[in-house]
């Protein structure tokens, strides 16, 4: 018998959430532009802020009500339940950006005095605000390198002198942009070994590279799964938005402090992403099945150093056994080193004709940006050398155009 528990996320992307018959019989969900929602009685309205706000707890199967934009909304609830669907968690929160949805869980688990250790490297982003606003507000951090999760990880922290503050493990796998992967078992372990009854260690990942389809973080022990839903989950270049997903007393939490920062997505965005999430897998399989055959042709090129691909990875590899058990697809994502330098770099980009020199990745086009002057440039230059990050990396999201023509933008390119 086919129902909701049975289908794929692919076929659950169709219908789940959304009843037609509260919308005329449309047959896809209507945008719900409206700043407020109406109460049947005072006690519903009641019942309704006691949940929203914090002050008490959902009860099993019980239905929320609508409020207002700002907490929830009809586009939010739907697109959030589908999310969730891919990831394998109770709910999610959407967000008004990738950034949003990232320094809101650090806002809501983060006080002065904890503990934050995070990999590197990071979305230039991501670090920026960890080793500039957090230490303003007293949150102490530490950095590990990819192949330190373990033993390695667990002394650091000792060392650190805030062993017993330790609030948050933060990663990111693979690494932007130089596909370094991280074990997420291994790192669930040290959160869970130095969690204590009254103050759990949280786990979270950025998931934006390869998941939802490739990477299941909460599989791997993670309690979050955080993305710049504006890459793959958007994956049109015409929306910004963020997402986490998350089960409990977690979701509940990021939730309370998105209702209070304000930061939610707009009904008009979640409905695009809505409508991004029914074609999520068929560009993803394309992009990844186009990057296989756009890495084979970088190895081959005399003007190209090295490249960074899931793909070259073999058995003895530092990374391979982490990427057996943690992905399933090698993915869309490429970096290589143009031999020279930054002006190499620069003059290969320029070239370019139909691959488009752009910041972001995971959309139809083929993108494609150099990390340390642009994504990644407010890196220190020691750090970002000790971390790979060069001069002469570059950075490609494959699209989903027809391999043979990337292909050859980027030969003509080099020849040049």
């Amino acid at each position: 018998m086919i129902s909701h528990d049975t289908l794929h996320p692919e076929s659950l992307m169709m219908s789940l959430g959304y009843k037609p018959h509260l919308s005329e019989g449309s047959i896809k969900c209507p945008i719900f532009m409206t700043s407020t929602f109406v109460f049947n009685t005072a006690e519903e309205g009641k019942r309704f802020f006691e949940v929203a706000y914090g002050l008490s707890a959902p009860k099993p199967d019980e239905e929320l009500g609508l409020i207002y934009s700002r907490i929830n909304n009809p586009n939010l609830e739907i697109l959030e339940e589908r999310l969730a669907a891919w990831d394998g968690t109770e709910g999610a929160a959407t967000f008004i950006s990738g950034m949003a949805a990232i320094t809101t869980v650090f806002l809501e688990f983060l006080k002065p005095g904890d503990l934050l250790v995070y990999s590197e490297p990071l979305y230039g982003g991501t670090e920026h605000y960890i080793n500039t606003y957090l230490p303003s507000i007293g949150v102490h951090t530490l950095a590990f390198r990819p192949g330190e999760e373990g033993d390695v990880l667990r002394q650091k922290i000792q060392e650190s002198g805030y062993a017993e503050r330790l609030a948050m493990i933060y990663t990111e796998t693979p690494a932007n942009p130089t596909g370094d992967l991280v074990d997420i078992e291994k790192c669930s372990r040290v959160a869970k070994a130095l969690s204590k009854q009254d103050k759990k260690v949280i786990l979270a990942v950025d998931n934006t590279y390869m998941g939802p389809l490739w990477q299941k973080p909460i599989k791997h022990g993670a309690d979050i799964s955080l993305y710049s839903a504006t890459k793959y989950l958007g994956g049109h270049s015409d929306i910004i938005a963020g997402a986490v997903c998350a089960s409990g007393e977690i979701l509940q939490r990021i939730k309370v402090q998105r209702t209070f920062l304000g930061n939610m997505l707009s009904p008009f965005s979640a409905w695009l992403m809505m409508r991004s999430l029914e074609t999520l897998a068929l560009r993803m399989e394309k992009s990844a099945s186009n990057a296989e055959r756009v890495n084979a042709f970088l190895l081959n090129q005399a003007q190209v150093e090295k490249t960074y691909f899931l793909g070259n990875l073999k058995v003895g590899d530092k990374d391979y056994e982490v990427f057996k058990k943690q992905y399933t697809s090698t993915g869309g994502m490429i970096s290589f080193d143009i031999k020279g330098g930054e002006k190499e770099a620069f003059s290969f980009l320029n070239k370019l004709k139909m691959i488009k020199l752009a910041v972001s990745l995971g959309g139809t086009e083929s993108l494609i940006q150099h990390p340390q002057t642009m994504t990644h440039c407010s890196i220190p230059q020691e750090l970002a050398e000790a971390i790979n990050i060069t001069p002469k990396l570059i950075r490609l999201s494959v699209g989903v155009e027809h391999p043979d023509d990337i292909i050859a933008d980027l030969a003509q390119a080099l020849a040049e």
